[in-house]
């Protein structure tokens, strides 16, 4: 019999498969990168996720986040996201969660409790927040580092924190982390050096406003899945 994962199968195996109908993975952010790494996650029938983002989508959000579309404007990002896993396969158990993870919020979560952990978020506190508890629990955890201001996907590759160059964040994070006793992460980030964004309008809550392009970020969240389900299924 075929069904949505014959062909996965061909390359996974049915060990591979039944690996993956019961892993259970968290994934904080959804937006450019946490969106496409979703999208692969459950399109490989991954048994568990839980999403975490505290935002609704806006239009500046549609160049980039696949959740971002005219009719979903104004929608917050969680319950887009759990809708489309489900037209995907109705049989993935989704949590969701519309807050931030902080030093507040981080007892809604029991980090214990997953095989894999996703930082796809976008501010160093929260990264930190997030790394640390996984790292104290021993559970595995991939970085998303910066996205913006970036043109080049093919320069994106998954490797340690402390291998990096070039990244602004990932610069940031090394010392972040070497301060707290770190000694590797595994992340994925980009060689290509940021373009100089030019003046923007738009107001938000950071200090500058990155420019952002569809091929990129989501080149990210598609390298992130691919590397879980890798791990998950020891190849």
């Amino acid at each position: 019999m075929y069904d949505a994962y014959s062909r996965m199968e061909i390359l996974l195996g049915q060990k591979g498969v039944n690996r993956l109908s019961t892993a259970k993975i968290a994934v904080f952010g959804l937006g450019g990168a946490g969106s496409y790494t979703v999208e692969a996650l459950a399109r490989c029938g991954v048994g568990s996720l839980t999403l975490v983002d505290h935002e609704a989508i806006t239009v500046t959000d549609i160049n980039r986040q696949l959740y971002a579309l005219q009719p979903t404007i104004g929608h917050k990002k969680v319950q887009i996201a759990k809708e489309r896993v489900h037209n995907i396969d109705e049989d993935i158990l989704v949590h969701t969660y519309e807050t931030y993870y902080n030093e507040d919020t981080m007892g809604l979560f029991d980090l214990k409790a997953y095989d894999y952990i996703v930082d796809a978020v976008d501010t160093v506190t929260a990264k930190l927040a997030i790394i640390m508890k996984a790292k104290e629990l021993n559970i595995p955890v991939i970085s998303s580092m910066g996205t913006g201001n970036k043109l080049h996907p093919e320069l994106l590759e998954i490797t340690d924190v402390f291998k990096t160059s070039v990244c602004p964040l990932a610069k940031v994070m090394r010392k972040e982390l070497k301060d707290r006793g770190v000694k590797k992460l595994k992340v994925c980030y980009s060689k290509e050096i940021p373009l100089k964004p030019l003046v923007s309008e738009e107001v938000t809550n950071k200090r500058s406003t990155p420019g952002s392009i569809s091929f990129v970020p989501s080149t990210a969240g598609l390298l992130i899945a691919g590397e879980i389900i890798r791990d998950i299924c020891s190849l």
